[in-house]
């Protein structure tokens, strides 16, 4: 074992005098220090990770025309996609020498004879970047200085991405980025999950720096010094005009005269984007008055009682059968079904209608297809950058659902732990990474940062880097997965009218404590032009939301005869900033020590994540979150009245803050024999806040392999990531579904030879493992074909010949709306639409699962007494199944896998496939399809301090 000590400032400064490389800038007072101590790195080299395309998202316009005339990329644009995607044909053979084939070197610190280059924005932060991967390695002998060089650093990595998500987070992308009918949709749905006024932002940063203690200042001031580098490299860039060329593309900066500007960034630009971060992936809950109609749509069937208990078990709060991160039987009640519920508002039939959000579209506003175009004209060299972000920067559909919705957000992270008991080393070993889903550049930049008070390396979110957020520090690591828990609860809210009398359903006045009270009205006027990048015609429009006490309105509707507005309320509403706290205590050597110290750091981050860690001693999960401590008696699967004795308790509006679940409550555990997490239930009794946490979840996919692994003993690295890298390729229906679909079908014998093959395939693909994987690196072609696309073709038809019979086509669409039936890896269903990676995370192989079983006559708990397929009955069901199967099976490649902008018709392995969405004018290959981590850590700590 090699004991690496990584001397940060000696190796920067000689190769600094080597290359003649130093970008200095005069230190700020009190810059001056003293060459800081060596930092001890003590996992050897037992430490890997990978974050693909690559760690460079900057591309100057000179950079993208050659990219998009002659094929190349800037430096460091894609190094790390080719081993990322070499893993899944690779994994079978992997052992511990040879991970880093597929994943970088970890440790800390640059050898000296792979620094690549040297930057030193001020006197007192270097910045070195190593030949391989070029990821900045960034060593600061002041606090500011170390901050000032992660802000630099991302801006020579994202300035664009970090501009362009600080804009979504404002509701101000279309202004930005032009007016495509994606930009619109996705500022559209994210800004009313998020609607602050810039006093609303800076309050936010003064409650952070007033209530937090000393960490609170201390986390402010880094804010600060992070801007501070932010911005030095957006003047240095616009100045020497190596700045991103897309502010050329959407016309910010004129390419020949260089007029225009690179909006300044503020800190409370950081407070934007973390809203951005946490509505996409911390974010838990809402969703009720969605709930209460499908709820209304059971008892409309069945009546009040049955349709009641109908729902509940579709709605699976806790199922039995569940796999769960605690498997040890551990109970952690929260947001469970009280026996009694008081305070529910359900919505009387027919009265619900959603809040209108935008108002005044004028030109392009009016063209929602975006089929109008009205190109700019644009110099001869520009032409093949015209209409480049036509189809929007980002997908509409970025962040899964609308405001009061249902949580629809994808690909949330897995996490591999397994303790020292069990493996060869006698040392914990940990595979675990965030799901962000596949963007170029990626949302997430790598980055090491070494300065008084922080030792850490990994990622962060671009733009909110001023902590490592998940990573490794000298001797633990640590990741996360979205949870995903309750946090976001609907009011009704009773309207009123000021001057007394009968409220209309329109009213913008409420009954806050028994006064009438007016709601606030937030808008976003936005307009934009045409620009080379998007053609979009010119075009405005306003958004408006009205803000009340208890949240944002979401939904008219009226209760017992009554109008009310639905309001929508999250416990981190006016506190998007409050985790960095714990960021900066994960990333305090002196803080994090051992298991208890990360689990009080955990206990400081307010979004819904499942923190995992590992140390050469020990593992710990703990799930954190700001957990409203509700009034007794609530169902937060339902609307409630806007009553003070219904309230969260202590709830003061002011800050939108209440009292909230002790740590002692949220799931937690030490040393478990193992852990895994793919967004499954978290513990017993830990209602999941929406529906899809049933008998089968994709979280199986890891249990199943983790536990054989634990029960043989002997784990390693490599086998840990085997396991994982071969559930990445597997079809989660084949595996889990597959074989009660194929008994109930051979319950008779099959007659037709077409669909005796048809069977016969899918058998013979479910004995290989059921996988989507290529047959060779390259080859883009399954081993078993014709079985995955009868299976791709067949899930949605045997769903609905199961279940839309029994439930009737108004009870049915109710349940498919809370849950979609499927999520095959060929469908645009992830954070990026289609080619998304994340599959299988939300669908109804559970329901499938269990109502075979009952069919079959299998033990099953958490499900109806009588099955759905074919009212019960084996032969009828097996009818419904053998009818689907030859629809399925008959279905051309072509038809089944249409075809779009990257993939031919037909082209199964390309439907599948990951493609980077291009957030700018660089883009990058398919590759072969993973459902794994965006970024990924292997580790296993020798050593401990």
């Amino acid at each position: 074992m090699r004991r690496r000590t990584a001397r940060l400032r000696t190796l920067t400064m000689s190769a600094a005098l080597a290359l003649g490389a130093s970008l200095m800038i005069a230190p700020g007072p009190g810059a001056a220090a003293t060459e800081p101590p060596p930092v001890t790195d003590y996992c050897g080299d037992n430490c890997a990770d990978i974050l693909p395309p690559g760690a460079n998202g900057n591309a100057t316009l000179a950079e993208i025309l050659s990219h998009r005339v002659l094929g190349t990329k800037p430096p460091h644009a894609d190094d790390q996609l080719n081993p990322y995607d070499a893993l899944s044909s690779g994994y079978p053979g992997l052992t511990d020498e040879r991970l880093t084939e597929f994943f970088n070197d970890a440790s800390f610190g640059v050898e000296p004879g792979q620094v690549a280059s040297v930057t030193k924005p001020r006197g007192d932060v270097t910045i070195t970047r190593d030949k391989k991967y070029g990821i900045p390695h960034i060593q600061g002998t002041t606090r500011y200085g170390t901050e000032f060089g992660a802000g630099f650093a991302a801006g020579q990595d994202r300035l664009w991405l970090i501009d362009l998500f600080r804009h979504i987070g404002r509701g101000q992308l279309t202004p930005f980025a032009g007016g495509a009918p994606a930009n619109q949709g996705l500022e559209q749905q994210f800004w009313p999950q998020a609607p602050y006024t810039e006093q609303d932002l800076e309050r936010q940063v003064e409650y952070i720096r007033s209530t937090q203690g000393e960490r609170g200042k201390q986390a402010m001031e880094d804010a600060q010094a992070y801007v501070d580098g932010l911005n030095a490299y957006r003047v240095k860039s616009k100045n020497g005009r190596y700045f991103p060329g897309e502010y050329v593309l959407t016309g910010k900066i004129d390419a020949i005269t260089n007029a225009g500007e690179i909006e300044p960034f503020k800190i409370t630009d950081m407070i934007a984007l973390a809203s951005v971060v946490g509505g996409l992936f911390g974010n838990g809950g809402g969703g009720e008055v969605e709930s209460a109609l499908s709820l209304l749509a059971a008892q409309q069937k069945y009546g009040v009682e049955k349709g009641s208990e109908i729902w509940e078990t579709f709605r699976a709060r806790n199922d039995p059968e569940t796999v769960r991160t605690v498997h040890d039987g551990t109970s952690f009640p929260y947001a469970g079904k009280p026996e009694n519920a008081r305070g529910t508002a359900l919505p009387d039939p027919g009265s619900v209608a959603r809040e209108q959000l935008v108002h005044d579209r004028e030109g392009g506003a009016r063209s929602p297809d975006g089929a109008a175009k009205d190109p700019v004209r644009a110099p001869g060299r520009l032409k093949p950058l015209q209409g480049v972000f036509d189809d929007g920067v980002l997908p509409a559909g970025l962040f899964g659902g609308t405001a009061g919705g249902p949580d629809r957000r994808k690909g949330m992270s897995n996490a591999l732990v397994v303790s020292g008991e069990h493996t060869a080393s006698g040392n914990p070993v940990a595979v675990f990474g965030p799901q962000t889903g596949y963007f170029a550049p990626q949302l997430l930049m790598q980055q090491e940062l070494q300065g008084p008070g922080i030792s850490a390396r990994g990622v962060s979110f671009a733009g909110v880097g001023m902590y490592v957020q998940l990573g490794r520090g000298q001797d633990y690591a640590w990741s996360a997965t979205s949870a995903g828990q309750d946090i976001t609860d609907t009011y009704a809210v009773e309207l009123c009218a000021p001057g007394g009398g009968t409220p209309a359903k329109d009213a913008t006045h409420y009954l806050y404590r028994g006064t009438c009270t007016p709601m606030e009205k937030l808008e976003r006027k936005n307009a934009w032009k045409p620009t080379v990048a998007d053609s979009t015609p010119a075009g405005s429009y306003r958004m408006q939301v009205l803000r009340t006490k208890y949240g944002i309105v979401t939904h008219r509707a009226t209760v017992d005869g009554k109008p009310v507005a639905y309001v929508s309320l999250r416990s981190t509403y006016r506190h998007e900033a409050d985790s960095i706290i714990g960021f900066q205590m994960l990333n305090d050597p002196g803080y994090v020590k051992d298991v208890a110290s990360f689990k009080k750091a955990a206990e400081n981050i307010s979004y819904a994540f499942n923190w995992f860690y590992a140390d050469s001693r020990d593992t710990a999960y703990y799930n954190s979150g700001a957990n409203p401590r509700r009034a007794k008696d609530i169902d937060p699967s339902f609307p409630v009245h806007a009553r003070q004795d219904y309230e969260w308790q202590d709830f003061d509006p002011a800050d939108n803050t209440s009292a909230r679940t002790p740590s002692a409550e949220h799931p937690q555990s030490v040393d478990q024999d193992y852990y895994i997490s793919w967004n499954n239930a978290q513990a017993k009794d830990f209602s999941a806040a929406g529906f899809g946490m049933g008998a089968v979840h994709r979280g199986d996919l890891l249990d199943d392999r983790v536990r054989a692994l634990v029960e043989k003993g002997g784990v390693t690295r490599a086998s840990l990531t085997r396991a994982m890298a071969e559930a990445a390729v597997t079809d989660l229906r084949g595996e889990q579904v597959l074989p009660e679909i194929l008994k109930v079908i051979r319950a008779r014998p099959i007659g037709d030879p077409q669909l005796a093959k048809a069977v016969e395939q899918l058998e013979a693909w479910r004995q290989a493992g059921s996988q989507r994987r290529e047959t060779a690196p390259g080859s883009h072609a399954y081993a078993h074909p014709d079985a995955v696309r009868i299976m791709d073709a067949w899930w949605p038809q045997l769903v609905e010949a199961m279940f839309k019979p029994g439930l009737g086509d108004g009870l049915y669409g109710s349940l498919t709306a809370q849950l979609g039936v499927d999520e095959a890896p060929s469908a645009g269903h992830g954070p990026t639409g289609g080619h998304a990676g994340s599959a299988f995370q939300y669908g109804w192989w559970g329901y499938a699962d269990k109502d075979l079983r009952t069919v079959l006559g299998e033990p099953v708990k958490g499900w109806t007494e009588d099955a759905y397929c074919g009212g019960g009955a084996l032969d009828a069901c097996r009818d419904a199944l053998i009818g689907t199967l030859a629809a399925a099976a008959a279905e051309p490649a072509s038809k089944v896998y249409p075809g779009d902008a990257s993939c031919k018709a037909g082209d199964q392995w390309c439907a599948d496939a990951v493609i980077h969405r291009a957030l700018g004018g660089i883009t990058h290959r398919a590759v072969q399809w993973q459902n794994r981590p965006t970024y990924q850590q292997v580790v296993e700590f020798p050593r401990h301090r």
